[in-house]
């Protein structure tokens, strides 16, 4: 029998802090709608089994690390015939009562519109950039090497939309994969993320796939989240080999 659920959720779960990780399901549990979030459990050891219990959450045990797109496509055969809206989301994402229900109301009132997302902060409420136009190879090599960020300024801004008034909703390129909220019937067309990247890049890759459905990404800043952001891959080189095998894939798929 269909479950009567208007959002799900899915988080996938690795090397995560407790206290963030606790943060971000309690933001999702306090969603004033029917609901169910998905906790997908990359660890061998099945850590997070019995850490959040709750009758709106179901537990998926993979048992090996599969990487952020694969995890979350596990859900897909879930999700079909029971929500409205699919939150793909981060474990260290925090957001206010109302984020979710104003989002969701914009989703509605624009049949054109796959994801949508909103204004990214850091704890510090600083901005994070989310929304992006598609990476130059330029620009990726400035991103992780400090030394060359200086002389790839001005390509870093373009690719951060800089120039434009970010108070202001508008269709972006690519809208980074922390907190994307899609229509669930076009996250099923999408069939989900590209299986191919094990980390990075598959963000950007839907992105291009929901260019090809015809529809589009809205970046909306009248709502906002806070994400911690780890920047792994700036920090270990295990992170930074997958983060360039994986701009290799995209470009590879999409074009220099």
């Amino acid at each position: 029998m269909k479950e009567d659920i208007i959002i799900t959720g899915s988080i996938v779960l690795f090397k995560e802090n407790l206290t963030d990780l606790h943060k971000a399901i309690e933001c999702f549990l306090a969603i004033p709608l029917k609901k169910k979030l998905y906790l997908i459990d990359n660890t061998p050891s099945r850590f997070f089994e019995y850490v959040f219990v709750n009758h709106q959450i179901e537990y998926i045990a993979v048992e090996q690390n599969i990487g952020f797109g694969s995890a979350h496509n596990k859900i897909l055969d879930k999700i079909k015939q029971t929500s409205k809206f699919h939150l793909i989301l981060n474990p260290d994402v925090s957001f206010k009562l109302g984020v979710i229900s104003n989002l969701i109301k914009e989703l509605e009132n624009n049949k054109e519109v796959a994801m949508i997302a909103p204004k990214v902060l850091f704890p510090n409420g600083k901005h994070q950039y989310s929304c992006r136009r598609y990476p130059l190879v330029s620009e990726l090599i400035a991103r992780r090497f400090t030394l060359l960020k200086p002389m790839f300024k001005a390509v870093i801004f373009k690719g951060e939309y800089r120039e434009r008034d970010l108070q202001e909703p508008f269709f972006a390129e690519y809208i980074t994969g922390c907190f994307q909220l899609y229509r669930t019937e076009d996250f099923i067309q999408l069939n989900g993320f590209d299986e191919r990247y094990f980390l990075y890049m598959e963000d950007v890759d839907i992105c291009k796939k929901i260019d090809l459905l015809e529809k589009k990404k809205l970046y909306f800043p009248q709502e906002e989240i806070t994400h911690v952001l780890k920047q792994g891959s700036s920090k270990s080189i295990d992170l930074f080999l997958r983060h360039t095998s994986s701009a290799f894939k995209y470009f590879y798929k999409w074009g220099f």
